[in-house]
């Protein structure tokens, strides 16, 4: 059995704090902030979308609040009492979802759309409660946590070893119908579940610690 740990540098691709906080201050640096909209466009999508906004307008509240962002980063590093990037990132993504709600004025009413229509209410009547989203928030925060964690793993695995992993432990497989489709024996399968399963944990341990 190959090995299951790192077999080659990590790449520079998740945010940190020390290293791609850091690095988006510089507009310029387009492979920065590349890796940042990857790691964070999802959640910040999906929290919009839980508020009540079309996909239009919650792509909207994206940009907007990676806009936010680029513009607002460089007070955010230097601000001895800031919080967590977490909490400030909520902020952001709030007040865009907020924005969003006053610059709609209420539109006529209209008959109620077909099943699988985008259409929603009046956007000044789909404001969402700011528990609900810091609820949302929590949630998405928590998925995307998983998901980064599982990309980066992803990235430093022997394929085959990630194709194991992903056929047992993700898709529910049989030890037997993964060791038969893939050619190894149900051992490996095991051994691999329990060791990717370990490695997995650490990276969300690791992002938790970054990323709050």
């Amino acid at each position: 059995m190959s090995r299951l740990e790192t077999d080659r540098p990590e790449p520079e691709t998740v945010a940190t704090r020390a290293s791609l906080l850091g690095r988006i201050r510089n507009w310029d640096d387009a492979a920065s902030w590349e890796d940042f909209t990857e790691t964070y466009w999802r959640l910040i999508y999906s929290v919009a979308r839980r508020s009540g906004l079309a996909d239009a307008e919650a792509r909207d509240v994206v940009q907007e609040t990676l806009l936010g962002v680029a513009k607002k980063i460089h007070e955010f590093e230097s601000d001895p009492q800031r919080g967590s990037f977490r909490g400030w990132l909520l902020n952001l993504t709030r007040w865009r979802i907020a924005d969003h709600f006053r610059k709609h004025p209420p539109q006529p009413q209209r008959p109620p759309a077909e099943s699988g229509s985008d259409d929603r209410t009046a956007t000044i009547d789909r404001v969402p409660d700011p528990g609900e989203i810091d609820a949302w928030w929590e949630s998405e925060w928590k998925k995307n946590l998983f998901e980064t964690a599982v990309t980066r793993l992803s990235r430093r695995i022997n394929p085959k070893h990630a194709q194991i992993y992903d056929l047992y432990a993700v898709r529910g497989w049989p030890a037997a119908k993964v060791a038969r489709e893939l050619g190894v024996n149900v051992v490996q399968v095991y051994l691999v579940n329990h060791r990717l399963t370990r490695l997995l944990k650490e990276e969300v341990a690791y992002l938790q610690k970054k990323l709050e």
